[in-house]
Parts: C-alpha cells; structure tokens; sequence
C-alpha cells in the first residue's frame, strides 16, 4: 500500500490492531433460542443426528412453556409434530391477530332525509364544538337527543381478509415478557431484554468478573431497531390514541424510540456507564451497529462491546405498509405462482430467495453479539466462537430511485472478499467460505444481488460460491436480519453444515449462477471445514453492508501467529472452566431455567458518592475508575504554568 492511500487509515493496520472476537451470541427468532447453535440446529434438523433432533425439540418445548417436558424415551410423533410446526414461517397466528378480520374503519356522510337522523348520545360524548346543523335536546343528567338538519360525517367498524397470512413468528407460546417483570414494555424492548440476557450468559463469565477487569469507559453497547417500536404499547399507541378515542400514555414516546433496546439494556440489564448508541441503516441496522462496536475495539477505544437489535413487526399496520409498496408475498400471489387456484397457499414457503417468488415475509427477531478485543479474551479464557476482522459499509451513490438497488453492495462485498483473500490466501477464500445472502424473495432481490456475487466471484476467481439464504425459514426481520444470518454463520461455521434454501423447488431463469451455488438442500461437511463467513445485508434507500467473520480455528491460527503458541496453550486451559459453565447454563435453559437479566431500580449511584479527582473519576461498585487522560492528537495552547504576580 503507498504512503498515500496508508495515511488514510482510521484505525492501526490489522496485523497491530486488536482483533474483535465474538465470546457471546443470545437472541431469539422464530427458529427459537439462538445461544449454542439451537436457532441454527432447527432450521437444518433434518441434517442432524437423532440425539441432537432431540435437543432441539427439548429448547423448542421449553420456550414454548409446554406443560409436559419433552424428554428422549417419552415422546410421540404428534407431539414433535407440533413442535415443529409451530415454528418457523407459517400462518398468522390468532394470538398475534385475527387475520382474517383486519380491523379498519370507513368514512361514511349520514344525509338527512324527509326527517332528520336522530340519536340518543352521552353528554361526555358531545363532540367540541358541538356542529352548527345538530340541535341538541337534554333528556336526562347524562344523556342528550341530537337531531342532525345538515350532513354528519361518521365511522363505521370494517373488518376484511388480510391479503398477507404469513410471518416469522416466535414459536407458539413463548412470551418474552413472562421471563421478567415487563411492565407493560412493548415487545420489541422484551425480546431485546431478553436476547442481550441470553447473549450475556452465553459467555461463561459473569457479567460482574468481567467488569472487574474492564474499567466502566471501556465498555460500549449499541443497539437499535430498524423502525422502532410501533405496536400498541409504544408510537402505535401514540399515532392512533386521538383517532381511536384513547389517552395517550407518557411511556408511548420514549418506549417508541429506535434507540431504546440499547438504552433498557444500558440501564436495566448492564448498569453500562460506556460508549453507546444505536445506528439505524434499514435492513442493514445490525451490521451498522455491528461496525461501530468492531471499530471501537479495533482502535483500542474499548475492549468489550455488544452490538444488536430487536424488531417485533408483526403487525397490522407495518403488514399493511410494506404489503402497499408491492413488497410482501399476498396469498393470491403465492396461489399463482403454484398453479393453485382455490384454497390457501403453503405459507411455510411463502419466501423463496433466488427462485419465481413474489415479495419478503416478514419477521420478528432479537440478536446480540458480545465482543471482545483477543487479549482479553486470551487473558480471561473467554471462548471464541468467530473473529470479526471488520464491517464494510457504503451507500449507493447517485440514484433513480430511494427502493431501487445500486452498486453501493458490490463494494462492501467486494472489500470484505479482498479482506478474507488477504487474511486466509486465496485457496481457502475460493473453497472454503460461505456467503450468506441478503436473499429477501422479491424479484428484485434475486436478480440483484445474484449479480453482485456473481460479478465479486468471478473478479476473485471463486469457481462456485456457497449461498445461504437463510430468510426462507425465519422471514425477515428488518434491523435484526444480519444478526439472524450471524447466527446461523455461527452455526455453520462450527458443525460444518451449509442450510440450503429448502422453501424452493427451482431457481429463477434470471438469477446470475456461473459463480455461485444454490441449492435446496444442505451441504454437510467436516466441522470446521468452513474458514470463513461472509454476511451481506442491504438496506432499503441504499444502505449495505458486509461482515467478515473468521471461524474459531482461523481466528486461533491468526492469534498463534501474533502472540505464540504458549500464549494460546495457555489460553485454552483456561477456557475449560468456561467451557463447563456454558454446559450448566445450555443444561439449565434445557430444564426450561431461564434467567432473564433486568435490574429495576436497583444497584443506581447517587452522584454525590462520585470521587471525582482532577486525573480520574471512581465510581461506587465500579473497582476500575475512569481516566480523565484523553488522547489530545492536536498539540496545545497552555502555557507553563508562570509564578503569580
């Protein structure tokens, strides 16, 4: 690299830099929990061995809260039926809402006739003002006669059959709000409580040991929605009170905001006093959330750093937005494309990325990452499970149109490709990673983003790229979407096994696949015999992104080179405690055990117990304190301090 282009770099070049490591994954989608791989091991299960199928459907039925515990000598196929089938895409469910009578209302113009319409109202019902053409008789202390003598516009209830029947929903009859004390929180803030809990346990290493070693500025959260929290406990309460005849409640605002999944868990999961945020890039939100806490150890800035969202869209309303933009798969298209012309369409396929399909399904999700920098993870024992060399962000230049595609996307893919190349050499880049697509199931998509690999594969000289495209199972979920392809990469990564885009019986004639394999099965190989994952989101008005994530193994390997082999001997004897207490907690959530982290109103600092020094600030129950050092890269205008006149 010249001097030149070397200059321009933000951070230290990557073989000085800190390598962020992931020590902790949690979530929750609609293929179930994701902490130890049993979101991934649901949507290949028919890849699995009979004793892990097992495993799976015990985590399924303790999420689903089924009051008999399914155990491995006593169960019925009836009763694995049903596990799996309330999983996954499938029709909406009642307890979500009736679909087939979508709530709506319609403007109607009352005409006086030979008489005028009359009716008896209750006089805390009189509208203000009162309209000119009503004459108003009193009958009693609470009721009143109107006479209407000019036309009085009214509502009407309406009901109708959505055009949309089908979404990724969590599995039946898990409710993220029993596992604490909600609060009446809406449910994108409960899924994002209890996906940052799950992830923090996932490490082996309580939350309070790793804070005793990391001073509180050290830390940093950022976590989002794509469109923030919109049901009827938030902004959708908020935008529809004054219409709907209700009060609109002082939590609706600040319960709407799509920062909020980091600021409940800064406050009420973490007590975190670091770096925050939550970056909104559309469909790409994660990844962008993803790249902050990636740079943020990268450059030394912290050593710990969770990145996430949560989206629960599975709405009427967000259904009736998206489905207006042409965007979801409608029943009647989904009938047409298989040649059906009565009955209900196979909802479980309603998303077929890469083959004839006809719009997205959405879904609803929560997924959290914990990061680390490798030296602390290497100090601590924490267990590797990927690298995460760095996030691609561009946006797509000049355009037609804010939904139309660009070419912003062929370079994030093409820099995270050239990072991978660098990083593994060319013969593991071309055989041995896997690329997850954004893969919605629009047209648009197929034939766009085909493109894309098809054009980085040829330019790198992949013979046949692996595609994932694992929003055939779970729907897409919006801002989390990356983090449930990270989960799934995890998975992958680990047992070896690539999920094929099993909703699809054919690719589309208009896909771009010289480069590239698609396939409707699973490819199983070794484990660890994928090096590396690509993740690729693209976002609606032109945001993408790529991550790079590097397997355990390759990620071992890089830090062998950096720090030696006794380094990393020793780094593996102390991860086998860490390794027994993610055994007792996989055991624990097996038993149906949860333990959702939330801290309300406890353990808060009251400023006056600050000590607060001219060169630190120590805070109660905080064993490090925070440095009042800060870089100063811009020189100074201070003068040596002069004798008093």
């Amino acid at each position: 690299m010249s001097q030149l282009f070397a200059s321009q770099l933000s951070v230290p070049p990557f073989s000085v830099a800190p390598l962020p490591v992931i020590v902790g994954y949690g979530g929750i989608n609609a293929a179930g929990r994701s902490s130890f791989h049993h979101a991934f091991k649901r949507i290949v299960y028919d890849a699995l061995a009979q004793t892990e199928q097992y495993t799976v459907l015990r985590s399924l039925s303790q999420l689903m809260g089924r009051t008999t515990a399914f155990s491995e000598s006593r169960h019925s196929e009836s009763e694995t039926a049903s596990i799996l089938q309330n999983t996954l895409i499938r029709t909406i469910q009642p307890s979500y809402f009736d679909a087939s009578k979508v709530y709506s209302q319609t403007f109607a113009d009352l005409l006086p006739g030979n008489q005028p319409p009359t009716w008896v109202l209750e006089k805390t019902q009189l509208p203000t003002p009162i309209p000119a053409h009503w004459r108003v008789t009193e009958l009693n202390q609470q009721q009143v006669l109107v006479a209407a003598h000019g036309p009085t516009r009214v509502l009407f209830p309406n009901t109708h059959d959505g055009r949309v029947n089908a979404a990724g929903q969590l599995p039946s009859g898990f409710e993220p709000g029993k596992k604490y004390s909600s609060r009446g929180h809406p449910k994108g803030l409960q899924l994002a409580v209890y996906a940052a809990s799950d992830a923090l346990h996932s490490i082996g290493i309580p939350w309070e040991e790793l804070q005793a070693r990391v001073a509180p500025d050290q830390i940093s959260v950022y976590a989002s929605s794509a469109m923030g929290q919109l049901d009827h406990e938030s902004a959708g309460a908020m935008l529809q009170a004054a219409l709907r005849g209700e009060r609109c409640s002082s939590k609706n605002l600040p319960f709407g905001l799509a920062e909020m999944p980091a600021d409940f868990i800064n406050a009420y999961v973490l007590g975190n006093l670091g770096n925050t945020g939550g970056t909104l890039g559309a469909c790409a939100t994660l990844l962008y959330n993803l790249e902050k806490a990636v740079s943020d150890i990268r450059s030394g800035r912290a050593q710990i750093a969770i990145a996430g969202a949560a989206e629960a869209p599975i709405t009427p309303e967000i259904i009736e937005g998206y489905r207006v933009m042409s965007a979801l798969a409608e029943d009647c298209d989904l009938l047409e494309l298989d040649g059906i012309h009565e009955g209900a369409p196979d909802h479980r396929r309603a998303c077929r990325p890469f083959a004839p399909n006809c719009g997205f399904t959405l879904g609803e999700s929560a997924q959290y990452f914990v990061l680390m920098s490798s030296e602390l993870a290497l100090a601590t024992g924490a267990r590797i499970h990927a690298a995460v060399p760095d996030v691609f962000i561009n946006a797509d230049g000049y355009k037609k149109s804010i939904a139309s595609p660009g070419i912003g996307n062929y370079l994030t893919l093409g820099r995270a490709t050239a990072l991978a190349a660098k990083i593994l050499g060319d013969h593991d880049l071309r055989h041995r990673t896997l690329l997850h697509a954004h893969g919605t199931g629009t047209p648009q998509n197929r034939t766009s983003e085909s493109h894309i690999f098809d054009r980085i594969a040829t330019a790198f000289a992949i013979p046949r790229w692996r595609i994932a495209a694992t929003k055939c199972y779970v729907g897409h979920s919006l801002g989390p979407a990356a983090g449930d392809q990270i989960s799934f990469a995890l998975g992958s990564l680990a047992t070896g096994i690539a999920p094929g885009i099993t909703s699809v019986e054919q690719f589309a004639d208009d896909v771009h696949q010289d480069r590239i394999e698609l396939a409707n099965t699973h490819r199983q190989e070794a484990p660890n015999f994928w090096r590396a994952a690509l993740i690729n989101s693209k976002g609606f008005g032109g945001n993408n992104a790529t991550a790079l994530l590097l397997s355990a193994e390759a990620t071992l390997q890089l830090l062998k080179q950096k720090h030696g082999g006794a380094t990393i001997h020793s780094y593996q004897a102390r991860t086998e405690a860490i390794l027994e207490r993610q055994q007792r907690y996989e055991n624990a959530l097996l038993q149906g055990q949860d333990r959702t982290l939330y801290q309300f109103g406890s353990r808060t600092v009251d400023p006056s117990q600050l000590v607060i020094q001219r060169d630190h600030i120590l805070i109660p129950g905080q064993p490090l304190p925070v440095l009042l050092d800060p870089d100063n890269p811009y020189g100074t205008l201070a003068q040596p301090n002069l004798p008093h006149p």
